[in-house]
């Protein structure tokens, strides 16, 4: 069943113009009057809809029951993800949606490939944001992660919160997620770039009480890196468990 993200307030029996970008969707879905749909506003839950009419640029549907579903881990993850090149920062993003995470920190680390600053910047974080809402469609999630704006990893690192499990993925570490703790409700991994964190970036995450998480003997890429750590962890304290 079709399904799409609307940012207004809803409630069953009302009749909605759905905003352009769905009704270009729909188009391209080839739906007809009268099919179903699924809409949610990122508040919590999703709502069965009809399709009532579909022209070249509108379309209405009248919303039926409110389903208070969650598809949330059952443990809140942050992902600060080192900026990096291409379609890897995308990838992350839509997969790290699929797979649980909470909310994304792009950081501007010394070894991006990728500078964003100003207006370029803004309309990365936009595109990305997007990005996020598209995975939530598909990925039945009712909740929208939040991309945060870019900050350095200086900047970053001196920002911190009270979430006590912090995972830098590093090629140095020695520790494993089974030997850190019981499961948490947060926590908060970290992930460089293509080329890595500088040892002084590796150094200040360290003093900052960051713990290095190592992910087997291989060197991953950056865009293996923090999905497979994600998969981990929720294997190992979300709802991935096999038992």
């Amino acid at each position: 069943m079709a399904r799409f993200f609307v940012d207004v307030p809803l409630h069953p029996g009302l009749t909605l113009d759905l905003p352009e970008p769905v009704v270009r969707h729909l188009q391209v879905l080839r739906l007809r009057e009268g099919e179903a749909l699924t809409l949610f506003n990122g508040l919590g839950g999703e709502f069965s809809a009809t399709l009532t009419q579909l022209g070249r640029r509108e379309a209405l549907c009248e919303l039926g029951a409110h389903d208070a579903v969650s598809r949330e881990s059952p443990i809140w993850l942050g992902l600060a993800q080192a900026i990096s090149s291409g379609e890897r920062m995308d990838f992350t993003l839509q997969k790290g949606v699929e797979m649980g995470v909470s909310v994304f920190q792009p950081l501007a680390a010394r070894r991006s490939v990728v500078k964003l600053s100003g207006e370029r910047a803004d309309k990365r974080l936009q595109r990305w944001q997007e990005i996020v809402v598209s995975a939530c469609e598909q990925s039945g999630r009712t909740v929208i992660p939040q991309v945060l704006p870019i900050l350095s990893v200086e900047e970053w690192l001196a920002r911190q919160d009270e979430v006590p499990v912090r995972l830098l993925l590093s090629p140095l570490g020695s520790k494993r997620l089974v030997d850190i703790a019981q499961r948490p409700a947060a926590a908060w991994l970290m992930a460089g770039p293509e080329g890595g964190y500088t040892s002084e970036e590796e150094q200040a995450a360290l003093d900052a009480g960051w713990t290095p998480l190592k992910l087997g003997g291989r060197v991953l890429r950056t865009e293996t890196a923090a999905l497979a750590a994600v998969a981990a962890l929720q294997t190992v304290w979300g709802d991935y468990a096999f038992s």
